[in-house]
């Protein structure tokens, strides 16, 4: 059976180069990079060449600009509750995004429940993508912070980071954007950006789990949300994990230097992809922009009519293939996206969600056979669907190709139980 891995927004292989460089930190050079003598020295070196690549990989205005993590839940946790702690006596309002990564939006729940701040919600269209305008609408004279993610972790969407950045400088506000599905495979450079925190997940670009970043501008204030030592300059207390640190910095290297080739493949691939579905699986809608420039060039989000997501995933897994269903960090709960709602997705749509991220060493012939398994898999599962069966006798409608024979899934449901369709 082949084995084909389509999930990489989830998590990467790490890098050969990667593991190589960590290798020697488990083992000779285990010393604390706070420690002064030439066990800690040696570490603090490694370190700090760790922190300079990932500061060029975004070009950080300085090394000293990145504060390492424990991922990027941590990273968004630190840049929102760190930042509204530190900025509090200044104002209690944070806008973001409908769409951003549960990450954030606890994060600020948190804050309107325990700390008396308020939140502003920016809606966005059909393809995932925010106003700038819209931005400025929601800002008020109390807001401190805009939290917009630079690509969307369900559906891919690119968003117009630089505009909102004009808006934020103009209103002196300041902008945490996170990059976490971007970073390896999308272009960022912090300056051109205009924003002033933004976090990375290494492990998503194959560097290892463990470790996350947060870029910090010198014109953001944060206070540190883990008290102790001084460690990652006073923001961030507790001996760092060194061989996870030194694998990250790697990964960053090589995502740089490597970044054109990988757009390439992963774009042809993604097209393929994108091609095969289109002309193979009828009642198949992708969520998101087309591929192209409005889209993450490794991602694809696709609902299938009159069938679920789970069934999907269970059949694919048995045929060696690996997808998700909903970001990564909520997909075991198998509840319909936020993300997928926020863009007026049709709830029975949601429900039949899946998502297939590209990587550097996926194959045109395994797109080839995630195209041709997929359509046997929808074929076989419609044959067990009641929906496909009421749908084959006129009783339903489809969403994605409507014939005008009545009401769809949704909507019949939503008359039934007399609560709304959404």
């Amino acid at each position: 059976m082949k084995s084909v891995y389509l999930d990489h927004q989830a998590s990467t292989p790490l890098l050969p180069e990667a593991f190589e460089a960590m290798r020697p930190y488990f083992t000779e050079a285990f010393g604390s990079p706070s420690s002064l003598h030439r066990f800690g020295l040696r570490v603090r070196d490694g370190v700090k060449t760790a922190r300079e690549q990932i500061a060029t990989l975004i070009n950080a205005e300085s090394p000293d600009d990145i504060i390492f993590t424990s991922g990027g839940t941590e990273s968004a946790n630190l840049a929102i509750k760190g930042f509204a702690d530190a900025n509090e006596r200044k104002g209690n309002h944070i806008v973001l995004a409908a769409t951003e990564h549960p990450s954030v939006i606890n994060s600020i729940e948190y804050l309107e429940k325990h700390h008396g701040f308020t939140s502003t919600k920016v809606p966005v269209n059909a393809i995932g993508q925010i106003d700038p305008e819209a931005i400025r609408a929601a800002i008020t004279d109390k807001t401190i912070l805009v939290s917009v993610h630079l690509v969307n972790h369900d559906i891919g969407t690119i968003e117009p980071i630089k505009e909102i950045s004009k808006i934020t400088q103009e209103k002196g506000i300041s902008l945490f954007v996170d990059a976490v599905a971007a970073a390896g495979w999308h272009p960022i450079d912090v300056q051109s950006l205009g924003c002033q925190l933004l976090s990375l997940s290494p492990h998503r670009f194959y560097g290892p789990k463990g470790v996350g970043v947060l870029y910090r501008s010198r014109k953001a204030r944060v206070t540190s949300l883990i008290h102790g030592g001084v460690q990652e300059n006073g923001r961030r207390a507790g001996t760092e994990n060194v061989p996870a640190i030194i694998g990250a910095g790697v990964a960053a290297e090589v995502a740089l230097r490597d970044m054109g080739d990988r757009i390439a493949h992963v774009s042809r691939l993604q097209k393929r992809l994108y091609d095969g579905m289109m002309s193979r699986i009828k009642f198949i809608k992708l969520n998101g922009p087309v591929p192209g420039p409005d889209r993450i060039c490794n991602s694809l989000n696709w609902s299938t009519e009159f069938i679920e997501g789970e069934g999907q995933l269970l059949l694919f897994d048995l045929h060696g293939i690996a997808v998700a269903s909903g970001s990564s960090c909520v997909s075991k709960s198998l509840k319909v996206s936020h993300v997928l709602s926020a863009i007026g997705l049709d709830h029975a749509l949601a429900q039949g969600n899946i998502i297939m991220s590209l990587g550097k060493d996926n194959t045109e012939e395994e797109i080839d056979y995630v195209v041709e398994t997929f359509t046997k898999i929808v074929d076989r599962l419609r044959t067990m669907s009641p929906m496909w069966q009421e749908f084959q006798e006129q009783k339903i409608d489809s969403v994605i190709s409507p014939t005008g024979i009545g009401q769809s899934f949704t909507e019949r449901a939503a008359s039934v139980s007399g609560k709304p369709a959404h």
